[in-house]
């Protein structure tokens, strides 16, 4: 092992947060260190963290509602870790929108450790070192992970993938919008917050969310619609307990290790791609340009003897 990976995995032993930082960032870059810190993480500490998706659509309230959350935990001396997912800069690759800047209240606290990471490409999706970073939070002592991402879409496949516990905010006033979604919302929510709870629309929305709620709640016996008012911290120790009690639930039930084990499967494909990718596309630009890109594709398949 370097001196460089023993260094960073001592400094997240100290739950510091530049060590936390650089270890997230040798991963993104796939640096030398990125194998040897990740195979010596303290996998206890990672069984038990709790990851916590939020998504929903644009205007929802969500960065303010982890901000709550955050402050909750916070008061609960929990020492919490955020991933805010933004869409990656086309010039730069980097994140663009810089969820840290909204997050300024908790910038001061050390046991608050704020990771903005880059969809690399795939707006709305979780990048393949997400996973990576919220056991290298883990392991430095994080016991809450909020993953925030961008929007909707691809978003809310990959948060589900990540999360144990996937929380869907909507506000009243997205009619259109969550009519396009309702179909989708059983397979990718664990929990529906209405957020801006005290503006008009709002008891219509949860009425009609929790008809579609109905059956999960009936399987759990555990209330999946909510309502906050982020702005207020209104709601907010009610959904975290009712959150909780869920957690207790899957676990129980093995929910959450089987949860685990298909984004740990997912996320080795995602590295196997990203590995490989440079490779991959020089391969591909020495296939013959005529040819049609599936027989490319299988060209490319047959020369690497897969």
């Amino acid at each position: 092992m370097t001196p460089k990976s023993k260094a960073l995995l001592a400094g997240l032993k100290d739950h510091d947060p530049r060590a936390i930082g650089r270890a997230i960032s040798a991963v993104e870059n796939n640096g030398m260190e990125a194998a040897e810190i990740l195979s010596a993480l303290d996998q206890d500490l990672i069984d038990n963290v709790l990851v916590l998706g939020i998504t929903g659509p644009p205007g929802a309230g969500k960065s303010t509602l982890t901000s709550s959350l955050i402050r909750t935990l916070r008061e609960q001396r929990k020492r919490v870790g955020i991933i805010a997912v933004d869409p990656s800069s086309p010039i730069s690759g980097g994140a663009i929108l810089g969820d840290r800047i909204r997050m300024m209240d908790h910038a001061l606290d050390p046991d608050v450790v704020v990771r903005s990471m880059a969809t690399r490409g795939r707006l709305g999706g979780l990048c393949a070192s997400a996973g990576a970073a919220v056991r290298i939070m883990a392991a430095s002592g994080c016991e809450v992970i909020l993953i925030e991402t961008v929007g909707v879409g691809q978003s809310e496949m990959d948060i589900v993938r990540l999360a144990d516990i996937t929380l869907m905010v909507l506000a009243p006033g997205f009619g259109d919008d969550i009519q396009a979604m309702k179909a989708g919302l059983l397979e990718v929510a664990d929990f529906l917050v209405v957020n801006k709870s005290d503006i008009a629309g709002a008891e219509a929305l949860c009425m009609d969310m929790e008809q579609i709620f109905s059956a999960k709640e009936e399987e759990s016996a555990i209330k999946r619609v909510l309502k906050t008012i982020a702005t207020d911290n209104a709601g907010i120790a009610e959904l975290l307990n009712t959150v909780n009690r869920f957690s207790s639930y899957i676990k129980t039930n093995g929910i959450k290790e089987k949860r685990r084990g298909r984004a740990l499967e997912a996320e080795t494909l995602d590295w196997v791609f990203e590995i490989l990718r440079p490779g991959l596309k020089q391969a591909i630009s020495e296939c013959s340009e005529r040819s049609d890109p599936r027989v490319r594709a299988q060209e490319l398949i047959d020369t690497l003897n897969l």
